[in-house]
């Protein structure tokens, strides 16, 4: 009896808390200050490890966050390809009833990889959701953008799908549509994520009636958010750093979780715009741990920044395993059952302003600048330039090297 007790603890608190739970949006280009759409992921899953991994494509060639150890991925897991239409995902947990044996949403990730090679548009996209075998073993809230400007969220289960356009008001009457870990079109209640939900859209709904909403927005009020709306609380008002506190919090529906393993914003193209300008702003590892990185899918098969790919030896990104360490070091504490939901949030921020979030910010905020720069010379000349590309890398990939290497001795 004691033992059942104990299995029902344990499934109901792996219930309340899964692992795969992500945070998402995608962004019509009609509330963007320049108007390209924008599709936004963080993911939180068991795998720290993640990289960005070229893939040839049986019709367009992408490039796609994939987990570090894979040496042939099946499964990707948020994307762009050479047409400009982007895909990303978060597990849905009230769209079906699993039953014994099948893992949930287990085609999620290999049909994200199978989009990428066949769609342009998005409705390209529903078409192959049309044609796919059923049952699909999907449960996810799929967000998509393309070269036309289309921005749509496909809630989707293993025989049928609903799909929220971004560009109509009837769906998103403020150009936005937010998906944490439950659908729209599920079971009312159920499945995961509410409090980040109502964090999310308590950021977006303001900001998108002024504008403001940017990759670089998107990483400092939503990838790194440590607000609960349900408490009422936002750490990073200094009320909760010493001599106020110890500085230690619980890890508890915050955006920013100790198991997001990379955010990803994808930034799109105007129409009539080339696809190649799709920029996919990178940040490997914990968000608050990590600086965000561009990369562009053109010239990828030869080159890409050599922070954010594999190496071979160790099987992880050199820049997505340094944030993995700093983040060790934040959730440090290591005493007994659920020890690892206290985290030290001095590390992170703090009066003194040393906090490794802190450290980092104008870090980023350089890379910002001077990527800023790049792609107006690039946009104005009609093309990228691979030339011009690589050895922005090279300056990003050894600037960033030195950095982390001068605060933190990585």
């Amino acid at each position: 009896m004691i033992k059942q007790i104990l299995l029902l603890t344990i499934t109901i608190a792996c219930w309340i808390e899964p692992v795969s739970a992500c945070t998402s949006a995608v962004i019509s280009g009609k509330i963007t200050p320049d108007g390209r759409p924008l599709l936004w992921k963080n993911r939180d899953t068991d795998f720290l490890q993640n990289c960005v991994k070229y893939f040839s494509g049986e019709r367009y060639p992408f490039i796609a966050i994939v987990n570090s150890v894979e040496d042939d991925p099946t499964d990707v897991w948020i994307g762009t390809n050479s047409a400009g239409f982007s895909v990303m995902n978060t597990q849905s947990y009230n769209l079906v009833d699993i039953k014994p044996g099948e893992e949930r949403g287990e085609a999620n990730g290999r049909v994200m990889r199978r989009a990428l090679e066949i769609c342009a548009t998005v409705e390209d996209f529903r078409h192959f959701l049309d044609t796919i075998t059923k049952p699909s073993m999907i449960e996810a809230n799929f967000g998509v953008i393309d070269a036309e400007g289309g921005a749509a969220m496909f809630e989707v289960d293993y025989y049928k799908y609903v799909m929220f356009d971004a560009n109509e008001p009837k769906d998103a009457p403020c150009g936005y549509i937010a998906r944490t870990n439950f659908s729209f079109s599920g079971k009312v209640n159920e499945g995961a994520g509410y409090v980040r939900f109502m964090q999310e859209d308590k950021v977006l709904l303001p900001a998108s009636a002024t504008r403001q909403i940017t990759p670089q927005w998107i990483f400092n009020e939503l990838s790194r958010s440590f607000a609960n709306p349900l408490l009422g609380i936002d750490l990073k008002t200094g009320e909760f750093n010493r001599p106020k506190t110890t500085g230690w919090f619980v890890d508890q529906d915050f955006i920013a979780r100790g198991s997001t393993a990379s955010s990803v914003v994808v930034q799109g193209v105007k129409p009539g715009e080339k696809p190649e300008f799709t920029t996919m702003w990178t940040i490997l590892g914990y968000p608050p741990t990590g600086v965000a990185m561009p990369v562009w899918l053109k010239g990828a098969d030869k080159n890409l920044p050599k922070l954010l790919v594999r190496d071979e030896t160790e099987k992880v990104s050199l820049l997505g395993n340094w944030s993995v360490i700093l983040a060790g070091d934040v959730f440090s504490y290591g005493q007994g059952m659920g020890s690892n939901r206290y985290m030290n949030w001095e590390k992170l921020y703090n009066t003194e302003k040393n906090g490794y979030m802190q450290l980092l910010a104008p870090i980023e905020e350089n890379v910002f600048q001077r990527t800023q720069s790049l792609l107006k010379t690039w946009r104005e000349s009609g093309s990228i330039d691979i030339k011009s590309m690589q050895s922005f890398y090279n300056v990003m990939d050894d600037f960033i090297s030195t950095k982390y290497a001068e605060l933190f001795e990585l």
